[in-house]
C-alpha cells in the first residue's frame, strides 16, 4: 500500500483510517506529524490485524482542541474515539506525544485497552530537559519557531541512510497547523509526569520501546516505565533515535507483532 486510504471522521472530530482485518491495533502519532507517520506499520501489520491510525487533534484532518488544552484533554478525546469506533478493547500504540496519550488511556480508560505500547515515550524529565522542552513550547506558541530544529533532534547528523524517513518527517512538519502544533506541544512539554505515578495501576501488557540514541525519550526512561508496571517490558533498538518506527521499521514492526501476541502471563517474562 503506497497511498493512505481516505480518512473517516468520528462525531467528536477525530480523523482516522482503518486498514486490514483481525484484532484491532490503534496507532497514535507524535506532535507535528499525522497518521502518515505510521505508513511502514500500516503497510506491514494490516496483513495480520485491523490497523486503525488516527490524526491527533489539530493535526491532519482532526478537529482541534481548545488552545491551552493539557494532556488529559487529549486522553479524553481519544477515549471518545475508542468508544465511537466501537471495537471493544483494543491494543494501543503511541509514538512520542502519542505515547503519552496511550499511557493515559491505559490509566484512565482501562476497559478500552487490551495492551499498550509506548514508542519513544517521555517519563519524568530531568530539570535540564524540562527547561529545554518548555522553552521550545513557548517558541512554538509565538509562531516563529524553526521547523527544521525537531529534525536535528530526531535524526542527528549523518542521516543519509534515513533519507526517506527524514523527507517524510520534514514534509509533515511543514504541513502541520501552527495552533494545533502549539497546543499539542505544550501538552507534551507538561505531560511527562501527569500519569507517571499511575503505572503501578496498569495491569495490561505494556511495551516500552525507544531508540538507543534518543536523547529525549531515553532508554533509561523506557526501562523505568517498564519496571514500574507489573506487565511491562522495555525494548531498545540499537543505532536509532527518535523516529525509530520510520528509521528501523522492520525491528519496530517485529516488536509490535510480538507484543500483539502477549497475554498477561507472557508479559511478565523477560524478552
Amino acid at each position: 500500500m503506497s497511498i493512505i486510504p481516505q480518512r473517516s471522521e468520528t462525531p467528536s472530530g477525530t480523523a482516522y483510517v482503518a486498514v486490514g482485518r483481525g484484532e484491532p491495533l490503534v496507532l497514535i502519532h507524535g506532535v507535528g506529524m499525522k497518521l502518515e507517520a505510521w505508513l511502514p506499520q500500516i503497510e506491514a501489520l494490516s496483513g495480520s490485524f485491523e490497523v486503525i491510525a488516527a490524526d491527533l487533534p489539530g493535526h491532519g484532518e482532526s478537529a482541534p482542541l481548545t488552545g491551552g488544552s493539557a494532556l488529559p484533554a487529549f486522553v479524553g478525546r481519544f477515549t471518545r474515539f475508542l468508544a465511537e469506533i466501537d471495537r471493544g478493547p483494543v491494543s494501543v500504540a503511541g509514538h512520542s506525544m502519542g505515547a503519552l496519550i496511550a499511557g493515559g488511556l491505559a490509566v484512565e480508560a482501562p476497559s478500552f485497552v487490551r495492551r499498550v505500547a509506548l514508542l519513544n515515550g517521555v517519563y519524568r524529565r530531568d530539570p535540564m530537559a524540562r527547561d529545554a522542552v518548555m522553552k521550545r513550547a513557548a517558541e512554538i506558541e509565538t509562531g516563529g519557531f524553526d521547523r527544521e530544529a525537531p529534525l536535528r533532534r530526531w535524526f542527528g547528523d549523518g542521516h543519509e541512510h534515513e533519507e526517506a524517513a527524514y523527507a517524510l518527517s520534514r514534509r509533515l512538519l511543514a504541513e502541520v497547523d501552527q495552533q494545533g502544533y502549539a497546543t499539542a506541544y505544550a501538552a507534551f512539554a507538561n505531560g511527562d509526569a501527569v500519569y507517571a505515578d499511575r503505572w503501578p495501576d496498569v495491569t495490561c501488557p505494556a511495551l516500552f520501546l525507544t531508540g538507543e540514541g534518543d536523547l529525549n525519550s531515553t532508554p533509561d526512561m523506557a526501562e523505568a516505565m517498564a519496571a514500574s508496571t507489573s506487565m511491562g517490558r522495555a525494548v531498545v533498538i540499537p543505532g536509532h533515535r527518535h523516529m525509530v518506527n520510520l528509521t528501523a521499521p522492520q525491528a519496530v514492526n517485529d516488536a509490535l507483532a510480538e507484543w500483539m501476541s502477549w497475554t498477561t502471563e507472557e508479559a511478565c517474562h523477560d524478552a
